[in-house]
């Protein structure tokens, strides 16, 4: 990656990744208007906004755009040489085919182990470990939320103060349960997210489940040890007051247990991290992405699990992924995750270049491919260890694919499901982004959305576009701050204000 430029504002700068691209992206808040030139002596033809694509030579229609060392798309008309290269001047090139990709041919060596780094977190009998110290109430159908959203309420003015070492009461609340085609073959999607959601670490074990009596979606499958006294059933109960009084009873007994737990030291490989960006931008593949990209691979030298997701916004980058599959079946089952979504995606009469968002596109990204092209460099370069069907719970260490949609509620709530106990969003257009569940570390690509945004933002990776910092440094940055955070040391944004998303289910199965 070269910067063009001093790291002061006065001069033109821009950021080129590889040495192949023919393309690179403005730097300078508020853009650049005609007649900048930049230390190389390249010229602007016209103003280009901050974070989209200047042509560095002369390109003639069909030649292709070049970033990050691959091709994002090709010259829909002749570009001069100085000129903005606006979203519509670039035509889509075809995904990779699945059917030719190289699997396994280039795994990274493991990167030397990096020993001694712990945290405090809560140790559960299952050997998980907690970052936080919630009750859990989840549902078994979305009839019950308004009876259940009342008695958290009551739990929280008058029981919760009884118990100071549990942090909060969360409803796990959900539009599934009932009208669905519950034998349906992708019905497992949503059942076994739901299922595996209450086992998250830092539930402790103790879940409630709060259901109606007649939904398909019979709440016994969601208890995970099969204990019904963690069920209450509304239809058992005569008059609303029964049905509270026995979810305040119920999660009284939860809340008791919950408080005798108590922080201990826990090894950095306890930590299950979950990696996903929102509101990207064309700075995201440049700062934020590869910063955390670094904090990933300390986090899988340290022994801990790591995950990233998004098909959408891996299906055409995945020629560089499936090289780093650890083997044969590692790769496949990546593909197969591909293939699936492709499927989903015609099913539904849509394709991949329906994911960029106007956001997305007002930041600098033209297409699908570009976001694609920022979006993996989360991963880091450690070898993918294993890959998870959307709802599947993660049971090895290393990194892993957890296969998502793109969308944030979407994938948070499915990276719940897969078992990560933190997670850390890189956001360039900004995002008040939270989950109620683990807590979330929100990364900005640029030093202007930390400045407008400077109560939300934990960590600013906009520093390494000017010169300011290393993705090395705000790597580790990041990777302290999931140390602090896990141990209660520190505490997010978000969950400092509260902002927490509802959990949105990915049901792919029919509803009836």
């Amino acid at each position: 990656m070269s910067i063009q430029a001093q790291n002061h504002n006065e001069k033109p700068l821009y950021i080129r990744i590889s040495e192949q691209d023919n393309v690179a992206i403005v730097v300078n808040a508020g853009g650049l208007p005609k007649g900048s030139v930049f230390e190389c002596g390249l010229e602007l033809k016209e103003y280009i906004p901050q974070g989209h694509k200047v042509a560095l030579t002369d390109l003639q229609q069909e030649e292709p755009i070049v970033r990050y060392g691959e091709v994002i798309g090709y010259a829909m008309s002749p570009i001069s040489k100085g000129s903005w290269i606006e979203e519509s001047l670039v035509r889509l090139p075809t995904p990779p085919r699945l059917e030719e990709l190289q699997v396994a041919n280039r795994v990274p060596e493991p990167l030397p182990p990096l020993e001694g780094y712990t945290f405090e977190g809560y140790l559960n009998k299952d050997g998980s470990v907690g970052t936080k110290n919630i009750l859990g109430i989840t549902t078994s159908v979305q009839c019950v939320v308004g009876v259940l959203e009342h008695a958290v309420k009551l739990i929280k003015e008058k029981l919760l103060p009884k118990y100071p070492n549990v942090e909060d009461v969360v409803a796990l609340t959900h539009n599934y349960g009932c009208g669905v085609a519950i034998q349906a073959p992708d019905a497992v999607i949503p059942i076994r997210t739901i299922q595996n959601i209450a086992v998250n670490p830092n539930f402790g074990g103790e879940i409630l489940v709060v259901g109606l009596g007649c939904e398909k979606l019979v709440p016994d499958r969601l208890i995970p040890d099969g204990d019904t006294s963690k069920l209450v059933t509304l239809q058992d109960h005569y008059g609303f007051s029964s049905m509270i009084e026995s979810i305040l009873n119920q999660a009284e007994e939860r809340l008791a247990a919950l408080n005798l737990r108590k922080r201990v030291t826990c090894p950095a490989s306890a930590l299950v991290v979950g990696l996903q960006c929102g509101g990207s931008d064309a700075f995201s593949g440049v700062t934020a992405n590869p910063a955390v990209g670094y904090a990933a691979d300390l986090l899988v030298r340290a022994g801990a699990t790591v995950m990233f997701s998004e098909v959408t916004e891996v299906r055409d980058a995945v020629h560089l992924l499936t090289p780093r599959a650890v083997d044969e079946s590692v790769g496949q089952a990546l593909i197969r995750e591909m293939a699936w979504y492709d499927r989903y995606l015609q099913q539904g009469q849509a394709d991949r270049s329906a994911n960029p968002t106007p956001g997305n596109k007002k930041g600098g990204l033209a297409n699908i491919v570009e976001k694609s092209l920022g979006s993996i460099v989360k991963s880091g370069s450690s070898p993918i260890s294993g890959v998870l069907s959307p709802g599947e719970k993660a049971t090895q260490k290393g990194l892993l694919f957890a296969a998502t949609p793109a969308s944030d509620f979407v994938c948070g709530t499915l990276q719940l499901a897969a078992g990560v106990n933190m997670q850390v969003f890189t956001t360039g257009r900004g995002t008040p982004y939270g989950l109620a569940v683990v807590p979330v570390i929100k990364v900005s690509t640029r030093s202007a959305l930390m400045e407008q945004w400077h109560d939300l933002i934990d960590i600013n990776a906009g520093t390494i576009a000017t010169g300011e910092a290393t993705i090395e440094e705000v790597g580790w940055d990041i990777f302290r701050m999931i140390l602090d955070v896990a141990s209660g040391k520190k505490q997010t944004w978000a969950d400092r204000w509260g902002l927490h998303n509802d959990l949105c289910l990915f049901n792919p199965a029919p509803v009836t």
